[in-house]
This record gives structure tokens, sequence and C-alpha cells, in this order.
């Protein structure tokens, strides 16, 4: 089967599910697991380098103005002659829509490729939309799921009797964005419980002024890993210098509704209880002060 994944959360779960070698067309994103091979058919209407102020900026100017905020190329899209299509529709900034996709495969001749949304709101939908991607590309999640629910249940067992700090989660922060659809749970599942946030919902700006002091802070900006994660914290850590603020790699292990959003629920767990949870293998989390990172979890 040729596999295009338009989302790298299913280039991600494809590749888990040992088919990275059918994959015949990604994204500018898909960098998990490191080496793909495939072409890469969409890209960011972005510039490199922009500030999160600035790209938010051009976010709302370009949704102002009707624009995508992606690229897909048509004629590669063709030439990777996919048997499937993996794409979504939950975000329009966050990735590729669904419908843009199926128009393109209609203008290109290919009404018979099939196209596979992954649409998770929750995290019980993330896993129950990873036995759907394995069901499109014929392909068996069951040993995966198994492992990801047994260290989520082991989690809840270590977690069961802690006490839970009032965390604030920030999935943005120029303007100060508060976490949606399954971050305010990952958060609780890590031991903590979220200020604020939507579950199942969309993230939504806020004033720094109307956020309440919390006991942690949770710098996880969407789509930038552990190192600009770091960097961003610096100046929240400014903002709330008495309380510890943790920054963890978004990319990786917050955003990407894929099998390792397990690894981050174990990286926050253990940032925010490191006497009852153990500390992952590789850093993934970075404690932050107002002179920079003191250390790594």
């Amino acid at each position: 089967m040729r596999i295009a994944s338009l989302l790298p959360a299913t280039t991600e779960i494809v590749a888990a599910l040992g088919r990275a070698d059918d994959l015949v067309a990604i994204t500018f994103e898909c960098d998990h697991p490191p080496g793909l091979a495939a072409p890469v058919v969409v890209r960011s209407a972005l510039e490199p380098g922009m500030t999160p102020g600035e790209i938010d900026r051009t976010v709302r100017e370009r949704a102002a103005a009707g624009l995508p905020m992606y690229d897909l190329d048509r004629e590669a899209l063709r030439a990777a002659a996919p048997d499937v299509v993996l794409t979504q529709d939950l975000c329009g900034v966050c990735a590729l829509p669904g419908h843009t996709v199926a128009e393109a495969l209609d203008e290109l001749g290919l009404p018979d490729v099939a196209v596979h949304s992954f649409d998770p709101h929750t995290l019980d939908e993330v896993l129950t939309g990873i036995g759907g991607i394995a069901a499109a590309i014929d392909a068996d999640a069951s040993p995966m799921l198994s492992d990801l629910r047994r260290r989520l249940t082991g989690l809840d067992t270590a977690l069961a009797d802690v006490d839970r700090p009032r965390a604030l989660v920030l999935e943005w922060t120029d303007p100060p964005f508060l976490p949606g659809h399954w971050v305010p749970e990952l958060v609780r599942r890590a031991g903590a419980v979220p200020t604020a946030g939507v579950d199942g919902g969309r993230s939504r700006a806020v004033a720094w002024e109307d956020l309440e002091s919390p006991d942690a802070v949770v710098v996880t900006p969407c789509g930038y890993d552990l190192a600009a994660a770091v960097a961003q914290a610096g100046p929240i850590a400014d903002r709330f210098p008495d309380v510890p603020v943790i920054a963890i790699d978004s990319a990786a292990y917050v955003v990407r509704a894929g099998p390792r959003l397990v690894d981050g629920i174990e990286a926050l767990a253990h940032a925010l209880h490191p006497a009852v949870v153990p500390a992952p293998e590789e850093v993934r989390c970075a404690q932050v002060s107002r002179k920079g990172r003191d250390s790594d979890r």
C-alpha cells in the first residue's frame, strides 16, 4: 500500500505501526522517525525564523484574507500515486485541511484514492484513532495500544495519592493561549490540575491579567521543540517568579496526536512528582527559573 501522510502525527503513527517504508508523501514537519525518505508535498506559508508574536499576527491576517496556511504540491502528490491519504480537519492552522486534499485529488483525476481523516479531540480519541489508521493501512495496532494503555494505568496508580498542584498551561506565549483538545487531560494524567483550558475544544487567547495565580506553570508552545520552549519560558518565569516553570518539547510530546503523547505525560509527571515517577531515559522537559534552565527532566 502506498501511503501519503499529510500530518506529522499520522506519519509517526504509520512508522510506529512498522509501515514507514510504505510512505510515498509526507509534510515538511514530518521529522519522526528521523531519516524518512518520502517526498515532501506540503509546506508552510509561514516564513522561517518568525517569533511567536509574528506568527500569531500572520495567522490572523491570512485567516482574515481567506488565505491558506499550507501549500500542497499537487503535482508531487500526483506523482506519489498514493492508495490512501491520511489527513485531518481538526485545525486549519496546525495542518493542511482534509477538504483541501479531497478537492486536490479530484482536480488531479485521483477520485478513487481513499482519504482517511484523523480528528481526535481527547486522549481516548487519539488512541481510538490510532486503531482507525491501522485499519486504513491494513496494520495491527493492538500491541501498541495495549502498551500505551498499560503505561497510562501505571501512571494513574502511581499518582493516585499525590498532592496535585494547580498548573497554568500555556499552549502559546505571545499572546498567551490556554490549551484545548487533549492537552488539559494530559496535564491531569500527569498529576496536576489545569487552572483553565477547554477539554476537547480549541485553545483560546487570554490576557495576562486574566490568568489565575498557579502553583506551577507548564510552557508547551504549539509546534516548538524543547530548546525553543525553554527560550520562550524565560520571560514567563519573570512573570511567575515564585512558582516552578516547566518547559516541555511540545512538538514531540504534547500537540502531536501520536503514541509519544504518553511519553509526554510520563515526562511531565516526573517533572511535577519526581519522588513518585521515575525520570525518562531521554530529556523531554526542563525546569526553568528567572536565570534560565535549572535542570532537565
